[in-house]
């Protein structure tokens, strides 16, 4: 009896410690993850994480803004980030205004600002072979300019209409790019409402162009949200949420070579063809399918959210194939994931999914923060639940509020972003400052931190080996800023901007 009780005691406390984990890691089957390094850019924070597969961090990036909504690693390990500077321009959701490139030591490189009364960009970013970089931007036009294009006046409830530019910017100067390329919708619309107007035809003959009465009748009406190139076709592709479609872009001709979720764009479907449901990060998964994270969003037989994929349409010749007046091809997609659609997988917004090399699928659900990793067969070996809120850290047992993703990426062990680098754990998100092991109070060596000039002053009675760590003040961990041996004395050392605390450890 005595060790039946026992045993019923360990299991009470094996659920009650179970249910008390929110937030961090709460499923990892070892065996069959994608072993790597995941990174985590917070929306609502200025901080970027990287974390292994056991929720520890192991490099940390601080800004001055919040993120753009995306961010992610350069194969020489530096930090490319969108930021989010404090405007009242253009306000919506995805807005940016500014792409920030870090050094893995968190020195920052390069800032770009792409920020007007009537130019915003916004959401993502794209890196291209020859380093130049792709960025999505809005541009606003009157409420006449937009009349005068064609625009039905009743179908404009803002004194705007914004449409979507893409940029290629070369870097040039720490805070400066030149723009060696640019696309934008304005130049390849059609209406069919008034001859006298430019730009007039039949919709269902000219699904290359995008019928400006199409659509929602907001200033945001397309609201792009994803970009990526494909150098083998010289194509960009482009996420349109507000349409419920992805659009690839010929470089070379202008137009959209191919168009698929929601025919009813280009008047060649109804209602019933709508296969995509405000859909986010549409990716190239090779040169003839693409993927894309449809997040269902009053998708037909209620909400639930899918990472879809689509065989693309190639003729022998390498043009998308299409019978004149009808659909472009496939009729519905594939579903990656989930194998059932409903809302346990659901993200009503933002999201994003990523296939990794062994084949498992890395899914973000962005509105809760969530990511979960899924095998082919459509096996959750991983979850993870950001800890980062607007009000600070969760701590374990806490529901996080307002810990939005856009999206996340994932790095092999082998990828040459991390490849060589330090990434000694160093303590999870939600466990704070007091995590780091053996730490030990010292009467003999004191520290006065100058918040104002990001330094502190150190006091060592006599010489040892320090090691000086800094954390902000919702206990994420900023950096080590001395590891070796410190003389007796007084010494002065710069601190990352936002430390709060300062943890030593000590050695023989």
């Amino acid at each position: 009896m005595k060790h039946l009780v026992t045993a019923l005691v360990l299991v009470c406390i094996s659920i009650t410690l179970h249910a008390q984990r929110t937030v961090g890691v709460l499923t990892h089957d070892a065996s069959r993850t994608y072993k790597g390094y995941t990174l985590l850019a917070p929306i609502t924070s200025t901080m970027t994480y990287l974390i292994d597969n056991d929720g520890q961090v192991v490099n940390v990036w601080k800004a001055n803004n919040p993120t753009g909504q995306v961010a992610m690693l350069l194969d020489d390990g530096s930090l490319l980030r969108t930021a989010a500077p404090q405007s009242q321009s253009m306000q919506g959701g995805g807005a940016g205004g500014m792409v920030e490139l870090y050094s893995w030591s968190g020195e920052r490189l390069w800032q770009y600002t792409h920020l007007s009364s009537t130019a915003r960009a916004h959401h993502d970013v794209e890196v291209l072979p020859n380093g130049n970089l792709l960025m999505l931007v809005w541009e606003s036009h009157t409420r006449e300019e937009a009349v005068a294009q064609g625009r039905l006046s009743n179908r404009l409830t803002e004194n705007a209409l914004w449409s979507e530019r893409v940029i290629e910017v070369k870097r040039t100067g720490s805070t400066s790019g030149d723009i060696v390329w640019s696309w934008s919708s304005w130049d390849h619309m059609i209406q069919d409402v008034d001859p006298a107007k430019p730009n007039y035809g039949v919709v269902s003959e000219h699904p290359e162009r995008i019928d400006i009465n199409a659509g929602g009748t907001r200033s945001d009406w397309l609201h792009a949200n994803s970009v990526r190139y494909n150098a083998t076709r010289d194509e960009v592709m482009i996420s349109i949420h507000n349409l419920n479609e992805i659009w690839i872009i010929s470089r070379k001709t202008g137009d959209i070579a191919y168009r698929y979720g929601n025919p009813m764009n280009y008047k060649c479907g109804t209602l019933q063809n709508q296969v995509l449901f405000g859909q986010h990060d549409a990716r190239w998964l090779s040169d003839t399918r693409v993927m894309m994270f449809n997040n269902g969003n009053g998708r037909f037989g209620g909400n639930g959210s899918s990472v879809d994929e689509i065989d693309l349409p190639l003729n022998e010749d390498g043009t998308y194939r299409r019978t004149p007046a009808s659909a472009f091809m496939p009729a519905v997609p594939i579903v990656a994931y989930p194998a059932t659609i409903s809302t346990r997988f659901y993200a009503q917004n933002i999201s994003g999914a990523t296939r990794l090399p062994n084949g498992n699928t890395l899914s973000c659900l962005g509105p809760s923060g969530v990511f979960v990793e899924s095998t082919p067969e459509g096996d959750e070996v991983w979850r993870y639940v950001n800890p980062v809120g607007m009000n600070g850290i969760a701590s374990q047992g806490q529901i996080p509020r307002n810990n939005m993703v856009f999206k996340t990426y994932r790095y092999g062990e082998d990828h040459p972003a991390v490849k060589g680098r330090n990434l000694t754990p160093r303590g999870r998100l939600e466990e704070g400052p007091l995590s780091v092991s053996d730490v030990v109070e010292r009467a003999d060596v004191t520290y006065e931190l100058d918040v104002v000039n990001d330094r502190a002053v150190i006091i060592n009675n006599h010489g040892q080996h320090i090691e000086i760590t800094c954390y902000d003040l919702r206990g994420a961990f900023l950096g080590t800023v001395h590891d070796g041996h410190l003389n007796a004395g007084r010494h002065i050392v710069d601190v990352p901007s936002a430390t709060i605390v300062l943890k030593m450890r000590y050695r023989q």
